[in-house]
């Protein structure tokens, strides 16, 4: 299967479960693998027949600044719900969120979670922006 890859994409927002993370907000980065059939876009280099990548990045700006999340499973969640509601050729989505300043008490670079989903294993959401 083909993947479009946007990695590391950074966003400042207001998640997690302590009051200070939710007041002051902090960087997170995210990375989005998606799969699909690209072979049409390959040969009508349309793009019609690919995933509208700045769309994508559009759509996840969107949903990390709309809500503030407890955890940053519900946050990838809702992404990746959103991107097969809004883009039908996606087979699977796999989303990676890294969080470099989380209240862990000590040194580290940073907390990251990655979460995959495949379309037809996968109920999807029926409004947007969860």
């Amino acid at each position: 299967m083909d993947k479009i890859i946007l990695k590391a994409m950074s966003f400042y927002g207001y998640h997690g479960v302590s009051k200070m993370e939710r007041k002051s907000g902090q960087k997170f980065y995210i990375d989005i693998e998606m799969s699909a059939d690209l072979s049409r876009a390959g040969k009508t280099d349309k793009l019609s027949d690919t995933i509208d990548y700045p769309s994508v990045y559009a759509l996840i700006e969107k949903i990390q600044s709309k809500k503030k999340y407890h955890l940053m499973e519900a946050l990838a969640e809702s992404i990746l719900q959103n991107l097969f509601k809004d883009f039908k050729k996606i087979k699977e989505i796999l989303v990676r969120i890294r969080k470099p300043q989380a209240p862990v008490g000590g040194v580290m670079d940073y907390v990251e979670i990655e979460i995959t989903r495949l379309r037809d294993q996968n109920k999807v959401w029926g409004s947007k922006i969860n």
